[in-house]
């Protein structure tokens, strides 16, 4: 028996054994070995992969603003405190945080480029946030959003603003070809609950619904309750039919997943399921590399630390589970268990995009 790499439907490797004579998957397999000699070695958050985050970016940034809109911009990063900056929606979470902290560390910013020095900021990023500064607002409040455009694109099923702003937990669940992992978050980023749970009688050439019912509904007896579930959207049909049963695989599971957790559509109508686009929890953490998401393993990590580390972090592991959780991370550290690290992502997106974004 061999492991040979699989390229999921949202773009994640994932290994698993298979015969290496299956001529089904030759092709996939010389495929994958192609993709692992062009992609990084080693990703490190924070890292500006960009060509334009250069100084010339910077000088040509400051041309994009008169000296009156350059002061104006300067005067909301120097003064504004951290719940300040986040009234405007490209400066939620860890980019303001970060800018207040590089403010504190080297003093007020001197002209618009000295913002490409602050992590999470390229040039583009930049460019937005400078131009959303800049746009017309009232009594501080952000410019609003058409009603539902942004959750639309971000969750499917559409899921009233009013049910969103009323969540009190969720558990966000990411599947693979041989494990299922979940994460179970408060609204305070308080992590209930994390664990991966390994499904080995999947994906070995067979599809039969009686063996998916029954490894899906043990997973499900495992997982707590919440106000809603949330999945990682699969990808797109792919061309390449050698994929064909990774994908019948993930659709199966995701369908299943929507029929034994939405315990009481029947009754009110009401999803309790949501899928949510994998690529937008990618650009929210700042993993995508063109099309291609990398991994989020590095971005858990700081996560935990800061959990000690700060007195206020961005994801609050309990005192009395943080060593447990620890204990997982760095077990798991010498694999690729993504779907691990990928739950708890897509569980503080699913906050910091789709519910907070909808408080007033």
């Amino acid at each position: 028996m061999n492991v040979i790499g699989l390229l999921s439907a949202g773009g994640r490797w994932r290994c698993f054994p298979f015969l290496l004579e299956s001529s089904l998957f030759q092709t996939l397999r010389n495929s994958c070995c192609r993709k692992k000699t062009t992609a990084p070695k080693k990703i490190i958050p924070h890292v500006d992969f960009s060509d334009e985050n250069t100084k010339e970016s910077g000088k040509a940034l400051d041309k994009l603003f008169s000296s009156e809109q350059q002061a104006s911009i300067l005067h909301v990063l120097n003064t504004a405190s951290n719940k300040e900056l986040e009234a405007f929606r490209l400066l939620r979470g860890r980019k303001s945080i970060n800018i207040v902290e590089h403010r504190e560390k080297f003093g007020p910013f001197q002209n618009l480029e000295s913002l490409m020095n602050v992590p999470l900021f390229r040039y583009k990023t930049t460019l937005k946030v400078c131009k959303s500064i800049l746009s017309p607002e009232t009594g501080g409040k952000k410019k609003k959003l058409p009603e539902n455009q942004l959750l639309r694109k971000l969750i499917k099923p559409e899921v009233g603003r009013e049910r969103l702003k009323a969540v009190n937990s969720i558990v966000s669940i990411v599947s693979g070809t041989r494990r299922i992992a979940w994460a179970h978050l408060d609204r305070k980023l308080a992590v209930l609950d994390w664990q991966q749970n390994e499904c080995c009688q999947l994906m070995k050439g067979t599809y039969p619904s009686s063996v998916y019912l029954e490894e899906i509904s043990s997973v499900i007896s495992k997982m707590p309750k919440a106000d809603f579930y949330v999945l990682e959207k699969t990808g797109p049909s792919v061309q390449n039919s050698s994929l064909f049963p990774v994908l019948l695989h993930f659709h199966i599971v995701e369908a299943m997943l929507y029929a034994l957790l939405n315990k009481t559509f029947a009754q009110d109508g009401q999803h309790q399921v949501l899928s949510m686009n994998r690529n937008a929890v990618g650009k929210h953490f700042e993993l995508m590399i063109g099309d291609t998401r990398t991994s989020g393993k590095e971005i858990v990590k700081q996560l935990l630390s800061e959990s000690v580390l700060k007195e206020e972090p961005r994801v609050f592991f309990p005192p009395d589970k943080i060593v447990r959780y620890r204990q997982l991370f760095s077990s798991t550290e010498q694999y690729r268990a993504e779907e691990l690290y990928d739950s708890l992502l897509q569980a503080v997106a699913f906050y910091e995009l789709a519910v907070f974004n909808t408080e007033s």
